[in-house]
């Protein structure tokens, strides 16, 4: 394995793997240390968003909070400093739902989906570069915005559809 390429967030190594022909193919893998998706549920019911524009697709996207892990840095105290940067609340119950890959063909980056719940409002603390607007909606409204392509953001797409399916009724 070759580091090619080492930034503040990610490193670009190049490995290489045997075919079925028994040839060595070169593949291009980023290493990311990983990150966390929050699902924060309000207690009447609603979802906390956010849109914040995206500079690599030129957009601004309607998300969930989320954000990139810290060297070392447990999954669940990842989730409750990216909630409290991006939305200002804190949760009173975070529960671990699952682990998933985004995009495996070229990136590590293992992600884990948070269910925040018992929300208490506060401050946001966002880093220089972001510039995160809240969305607060129902769970139709924002299957209606899955539904209508508004969500197009593949981390809050799994978050939301798990919680149509398997979450709502388990909510506080």
């Amino acid at each position: 394995m070759d580091i090619l390429f080492t930034s503040k967030l990610f490193k670009v190594v190049r490995k290489f793997t045997t075919g079925r022909s028994g040839t060595q193919l070169e593949r291009h893998i980023i290493e990311h240390p990983g990150a966390v998706v929050i699902l924060p549920i309000l207690p009447d019911g609603r979802i906390v968003l956010i849109k914040q524009p995206r500079v690599a697709v030129d957009e601004e996207l309607i998300e969930l909070p989320a954000g990139t892990r810290e060297p070392a840095e447990q999954p669940l105290v990842t989730a409750r400093r990216e909630l409290v940067e991006e939305t200002g609340y804190t949760a009173g119950e975070m529960t671990e739902i699952f682990r998933f890959y985004a995009s495996p063909g070229f990136i590590k980056e293992e992600m884990y989906l948070f269910k925040a719940e018992k929300l208490v409002a506060g401050p946001t603390n966002l880093e220089d570069g972001e510039k995160i607007t809240p969305l607060i909606v129902d769970l139709p409204e924002a299957m209606q915005m899955v539904q209508t392509g508004q969500i197009r953001d593949a981390k809050t797409l799994i978050g939301l559809l798990w919680y149509n399916q398997n979450g709502q009724q388990k909510s506080s």
